[in-house]
């Protein structure tokens, strides 16, 4: 009889658990009868003189990426770099942003707000706890059933918090505006352990809409650290709708030379669009794959079908100095078991093998980066240099001032170790968090445009950009005091 009753309390506990353990994580995306187009050739021109061009990209770490993310934002926002037709910052030349992770959060806060409201994202998220809507305790037995399926958090969680409280229900199509930056926000697609990337190229491939998806979903996507998060799933298993793959695929398939990056994407867009394995395409944090945010750039760039591609002829003829920062807000800890003959510990371990996949991936990411940067430039020369006369005064308006090898790129790596040395073990110490006290909130930002202050290349770029637009270099537009705001503390919180 107590068996029995053992057996049937058991069972009884188990259908609970497993009730309080489902997850909805359905798919986000909708299909179409018929697929739009696919991603533009060219980065947006915002009808200014395009001479001046900046790239950003934000790496992952939690809000304290977002910190400093935002930081480089501010100092960047603090640049006149021309005075005509209106008073213009350098930040108003943003032509592409791209975030993983944390740094997810922040270029599609900017592209969604926008170059003139972007400056709320500290009150809005940085001081805020985004982990008030995640389940976090480790002692709850409802919680590990949810890890050992797949993981603890799942819509319902951060992606409705940051659909509610940061991004108001926004979509992609809430991007479509002329002064709005391209936006590259990238996941990790785990079946074919590629980059993913939410443009219209992958969604057309999924017969999907890319319009209708929500920004907190694929910014969530991008965030979702496993075990931790359950996968943001997609359907690839729709109906036909007139789906043809655009030209830079087929070349990378039949291309040996074609960078392995690039072969890999085009073969998960193939997979998607032909509907074969997978039916649903899972999605986990962004880092796993790219914890740089520079995947955008780069596949643009290698898919491009001409030497000035992502920028347009036109642009690539107005083009005079373009400054590409890749903002890492990465920690250097030296573990405590390094010091012993000893360890490390399956605790220590695992972390140890996480920082060491992630750093290796993140220098490979910013070698790429730098090597297709260089490469770009000499074929922007060369194009340049190759057209007449007329061509030029046809994109250009004038021949004056002309010099086809007048072409600065800067492209800057700016991490913690950019701040002053005393200020950096501080700065490590800031923990991988969906929330912090305002005081280490506050120090990262500060670190942010301590960073941008210190690069030389930076600066110099930035009185190149003045001298070409006639602005005194003493013009700053007024600094804005970021508003005191009330203690927000990190909780435990209980399932």
């Amino acid at each position: 009889m107590m068996n029995s009753l053992r057996c049937a309390l058991v069972l009884t506990l188990g259908l609970f658990l497993s009730a309080c353990a489902s997850v909805e994580n359905g798919p986000i995306n909708s299909f179409v009868d018929e697929v739009g187009p696919g991603s533009p050739e060219f980065i947006p021109d915002f009808g200014d003189d395009g001479s001046t061009v900046l790239g950003l990209a934000f790496s992952g770490g939690g809000t304290r990426a977002a910190a400093f993310a935002y930081g480089v934002m501010r100092e960047l926002d603090s640049y006149v770099v021309d005075l005509v037709p209106r008073q213009r910052t350098l930040l108003d030349d943003v032509r592409m942003v791209s975030g993983t992770s944390g740094g997810a959060i922040a270029a599609a806060y900017l592209a969604y707000r926008g170059q003139d409201a972007y400056r709320d994202f500290r009150e809005r998220f940085l001081l805020q706890n985004a982990e008030a809507s995640m389940r976090t305790s480790t002692r709850s037995p409802a919680n590990l059933l949810r890890a050992i399926g797949g993981g603890v958090n799942d819509l319902n969680n951060l992606p409705q918090w940051l659909n509610d409280n940061l991004f108001d229900g926004a979509t992609f199509g809430s991007l479509r505006k002329p002064d709005t930056p391209v936006t590259w926000i990238t996941a990790s697609d785990i079946f074919h352990g590629t980059p993913f990337l939410f443009t219209y190229d992958t969604f057309a491939a999924l017969c999907s809409d890319l319009d209708k998806v929500r920004l907190a979903d694929a910014v969530a996507a991008s965030a979702a650290v496993p075990v931790i998060f359950t996968p943001i799933v997609l359907s690839s298993d729709g109906p036909d709708c007139g789906y043809r793959r655009p030209a830079w695929i087929d070349r990378a398939l039949a291309d040996p030379e074609a960078s392995l990056r690039l072969s890999a994407y085009a073969r998960a867009l193939v997979a998607y669009s032909e509907m074969v394995r997978p039916r649903y395409v899972r999605l986990l944090d962004g880092g796993l794959t790219d914890n740089t945010g520079t995947t955008g750039l780069t596949l643009e760039r290698a898919a491009a079908t001409t030497p000035h591609g992502p920028l347009s002829a036109e642009d690539a003829v107005k083009l005079r100095t373009m400054i590409y920062i890749a903002v890492d807000a990465g920690r250097s800890i030296l573990p405590d078991w390094g010091d012993s003959t000893t360890g490390p510990k399956l605790s220590q371990l695992v972390p140890a093998l996480t920082h060491t996949a992630v750093s290796s991936s993140m220098r490979s990411g910013y070698d790429a980066l730098e090597l297709s940067i260089a490469e770009w430039r000499r074929r922007l020369i060369a194009f340049r240099c190759g057209l007449g006369s007329a061509q030029v005064k046809r994109y250009r308006g004038t021949l004056a001032g002309w010099n086809c090898r007048d072409v600065q790129i800067v492209v800057e790596h700016i991490s913690f170790r950019d701040v002053a040395p005393e200020r950096q073990q501080e700065l490590f110490d800031v923990p991988t968090r969906l929330v912090l006290q305002p005081e280490q909130v506050d120090l990262v930002i500060e670190a942010g445009r301590e960073a941008v202050k210190r690069r030389i290349s930076i600066q110099r770029a930035v009185a190149r950009t003045r001298i070409q637009a006639g602005v005194p270099a003493a013009a700053e537009p007024p600094r804005q005091p970021e508003p005191l705001v009330g203690a927000v503390s990190a909780q435990n919180l209980t399932d």
